[in-house]
């Protein structure tokens, strides 16, 4: 089967999602689905796999939402800077990064369909975000001024991998964000910025609106990360904003 053209995975992302206003997240649209399964199927039928892997691109993830929200309304967490976004899948936090007034913005990921997706969604939203495709996470930390995590604690082998590698980023001097619902695999010891309502969609969660914090990583935090799961959901402790909601 011939290997899809960069023209024909936009068309894919257009095809199975709609572009639609994220709510609690102002003036960003995503091309979002709302049926994980299909889309999958869709996704390894148009990439010629077995299975593919899970349609992160397809989504708003709650921990993504988290990090847009706080950027919107702290714009000077990245304004002017260099910002990475690691994991970007739908290029949501990339996205809210260049809207607040960062001064480049690169976004990685291994899933060539969010490299499409990242495409349409930032002219959707009128910036630039660049995208390299590949996995950073066998490399040293790019060098930037702010590196963005949005829910990627999912499961226990990526958070085994990303956590120490943020903190050598941290280590550097980068301020690292690190959005995250409560996963099971989020650890003690992260520092958290600011909570958020966010309202998610019961094919990604148990709930259709979640707590959400935004995490920073200290530069001067000494030590390897603690054991991914020693913190269950629910117990990180952080200020809630109220009035903050996302959207699926």
């Amino acid at each position: 089967m011939p290997t899809p053209s960069p023209a024909d995975l936009r068309a894919f992302v257009r095809r199975h999602t709609r572009l639609a206003a994220v709510p609690g997240i102002p003036g960003v649209r995503l091309h979002l689905a709302h049926d994980v399964a299909r889309v999958s199927r869709a996704a390894s039928v148009e990439l010629g796999l077995a299975d593919a892997d899970l349609p992160y691109w397809a989504f708003a993830w709650a921990g993504g939402l988290a990090i847009a929200r706080h950027l919107l309304d702290h714009p000077s967490e990245v304004a002017g800077r260099t910002v990475v976004d690691v994991a970007t899948g739908s290029g949501l936090c990339a996205i809210a990064a260049s809207r607040a007034g960062a001064a480049s913005v690169h976004a990685f990921d291994v899933d060539p369909l969010s490299r499409a997706a990242v495409e349409v969604n930032a002219r959707a939203n009128g910036v630039r975000v660049g995208f390299r495709l590949r996995d950073p996470l066998d490399e040293p930390p790019p060098p930037c001024d702010v590196l963005l995590a949005g829910d990627v604690l999912y499961q226990q082998a990526m958070a085994a991998r990303i956590l120490p590698w943020l903190q050598r980023a941290a280590e550097r001097g980068t301020r690292v964000l690190l959005g995250d619902p409560g996963r099971t695999y989020l650890p003690p010891g992260l520092e958290p910025v600011a909570t958020y309502r966010v309202h998610t969609s019961l094919e990604l969660e148990d709930a259709d609106e979640k707590a959400s914090t935004v995490f920073t990583i200290p530069a001067s935090r000494t030590g390897p990360p603690a054991e991914p799961g020693a913190l269950r959901a629910g117990g990180a402790r952080a200020r809630v904003s109220e009035d903050a909601e996302g959207a699926s």
